[in-house]
């Protein structure tokens, strides 16, 4: 369960959150899965070629080089 606190301005309008860090990191965690999931059904709808995970990352550390 998140316990979340709220700012709000002289308005009464909720302007920030405020969250535990063990919560964010959490939430960080789970957004990071969600999008490797993303990522790996964009990749499979897009009928590329397959290729081995390790050729992947030679490939992408090249990038970065």
């Amino acid at each position: 369960m998140i316990n979340e606190k709220y700012i709000v301005d002289e308005k009464g309008e909720t302007i920030a959150v405020i969250l535990d860090i063990s919560e964010y990191r959490k939430i960080l965690e789970e957004l990071e899965e969600l999008e490797s999931i993303k990522a790996y059904d964009i990749a499979k709808q897009s009928g590329d070629e397959v290729i081995p995970f390790e050729q992947a990352i030679m490939e992408i550390e090249q990038v970065k080089r």
